[in-house]
């Protein structure tokens, strides 16, 4: 790990890996375009062939989505939301950290939150493209429709107001729309069966208290030399 904090610079194909530590940017791509409009530098906590797990410390710089004047995009009504100009702005998490949780080739990744003091709150299913890996972190495109699971493992869908404007937009067909609510269903089975990674323990889990809070890059955008799933 670099010692100023910047995004670790390493070569990770299909078959490389990222040590507990490494930090890397966590990327999302614009609904029906190719830059990137949300990044955030996290720290590696597990990386192999099975998972790769983040965590998102609090105070994190990040990059976000805005309105062009600057308005916050969840202000914007929903039917004006996906078709005003936009632009993007560093900004900070100031909740408690995240545990992202991902298994290479699935179309989502799983989310933990807690409450201050450590008391698990939820998990949170994001659906999305698989991440594709490049030399300094991994990308994506979130896909609109979400999945919360409480403690008690009871779920509900999330955000299906914003899947169907998207599609209204015109930010995604109706075939990819078909894909993204079949891979939801594929969430829910794992969630009913509690599969991995819910089964796993995770909200257990605590960051090392020896990690720093990752710096966001000034070259967070760049396109990608090399990328691979």
């Amino acid at each position: 790990m670099a010692d100023d904090g910047a995004v670790t610079r390493v070569e990770a194909g299909p078959a490389t890996y990222w040590t507990p530590g490494a930090q890397i940017l966590w990327r999302y791509r614009e609904n029906a375009g190719e830059q990137v409009h949300i990044a955030r530098p996290v720290t590696v906590v597990r990386d192999d062939a099975e998972l790769l797990a983040v965590w998102m410390a609090p105070g994190t710089e990040c990059v976000r989505p805005v309105l062009a004047d600057g308005t916050p995009v969840h202000v914007e009504p929903l039917e004006t939301r996906y078709t005003k100009a936009r632009t993007v702005q560093r900004d900070r998490w100031f909740g408690t950290g995240v545990l992202k949780l991902a298994q290479p080739g699935r179309p989502w990744s799983v989310w933990l939150f807690w409450e201050p003091g450590w008391r698990f709150k939820n998990w949170y299913v994001n659906l999305e493209q698989p991440l594709a890996r490049w030399a300094g972190g991994v990308d994506s495109e979130d896909h609109f429709l979400d999945i919360t699971v409480d403690p008690d493992r009871t779920w509900r869908w999330r955000d299906e107001d914003e899947f169907a404007q998207a599609q209204r937009d015109g930010l995604m067909d109706r075939a990819t729309a078909e894909r993204v609510r079949a891979a939801g269903r594929e969430a829910v089975a794992v969630i009913e069966e509690w599969g991995q990674p819910f089964s796993d323990g995770w909200p257990h889990w605590r960051p090392d208290p020896s990690w720093t809070v990752p710096s966001l890059p000034e070259d967070w955008g760049r396109t990608p030399a090399h990328v691979s799933s």
